[in-house]
């Protein structure tokens, strides 16, 4: 068998790439199919994977996927008792956001810092298209960039067509795998193709009539930077649903809650109505951002991100 990385699914077949430089058009398995019943996808970019090569052909068969070191999962929207893996063994997660044109709401933001924080993966803020704003769009943008990084997060303000913040860039995602992810119109595939100018993936304009972005990226794929640098691009996603937590973790995948948990009167306080409460001194203080408490909240009660926005 040759081993391999998938660079590319379609949903029912899967490009990979093997170290020495082959790439082969795979099926998978059948028995693969029936090891992971509640995903809609058994196999994900980014996966490491074990292929039998077809006669005289560029066409393979999946045999085996190698254990993962991480992923980024979400539930699936349509299937509500299945879930998706969006990548595998990712090295760093890129949040894309902006903040007009269109808007990324908190909510969507905190679900994806929640689950890289739950499969130990660090996150950083991308704001985009800081070559368009305004007055207005600046403070939006200034007081995001301040609720991230009080709470430990990096936040990176930058404008996918300007040459010198997509090479500083650059050099941040050098040697690493990592997965881009946001809504569409944020400018993912504008920052790919700025990041590596052989690419061509296609992109769109936001739609005028309902500030969303149309969406560009169809499957899931990874792009090489440079020999050992990779983006994983993903299709634009407008929600982004938490996979079942236990309701007494949530609050482990958020930094600023989880530093002040062992202060609290009760082990087993979830930083709502109960007394003695660090965390509800620490906000009613303005020590935690209300956004993030929201967002926290929101999880608790099984809301979804369309549920609300600040």
């Amino acid at each position: 068998m040759i081993k391999g990385r998938v660079i590319k699914s379609t949903g029912s077949w899967y490009t990979v790439l093997t170290s020495e430089g082959k790439i082969f058009n795979c099926r998978i398995k059948g028995n693969i199919r029936l090891k992971e019943l509640r995903t809609t996808n058994p196999v994900t970019v980014g996966d490491i994977v074990h292929t039998t090569p077809e006669p005289n052909s560029s066409n393979a068969v999946i045999e085996e996927i190698e254990e993962r070191k991480n992923y980024i999962i979400r539930k699936s929207i349509n299937l509500s008792k299945k879930y998706h893996i969006l990548a595998s063994n990712v090295d760093h997660v890129y949040i894309m956001a902006t903040v007009n044109n269109p808007r990324t709401p908190y909510g969507f933001i905190d679900r994806m810092m929640v689950t890289a924080e739950a499969y130990h993966i660090p996150a950083t803020l991308l704001i985009n298209k800081i070559d368009t704003w305004n007055a207005k769009d600046l403070k939006l943008a200034t007081e995001m960039t301040a609720i991230y990084t009080d709470v430990g997060y990096r936040v990176i303000p930058i404008s996918a067509t300007s040459s010198s913040a997509v090479a500083q860039l650059k050099e941040v995602l050098k040697n690493k795998v990592n997965l881009i992810i946001g809504h569409s119109g944020t400018g993912k595939s504008t920052l790919i193709n700025s990041l590596n100018t052989k690419l061509f993936i296609k992109t769109a304009e936001t739609s005028e009539a309902h500030l969303q972005g149309k969406h560009t990226t169809t499957f899931a794929e990874m792009h090489p930077i440079d020999e050992n640098t990779f983006i994983i691009d993903t299709p634009g996603i407008r929600e982004f649903g938490l996979i079942d937590m236990n309701k007494y973790e949530i609050g482990d995948y958020f930094p600023e809650i989880r530093d002040r948990k062992n202060q609290c009167k009760f082990n087993n306080c979830l930083h709502v109505n109960e007394p003695g409460c660090m965390v509800k001194l620490a906000l009613n203080e303005n020590k935690i951002p209300f956004t993030r408490y929201r967002s926290y909240v929101s999880m608790l009660e099984g809301e979804t991100e369309a549920d609300y926005d600040i």
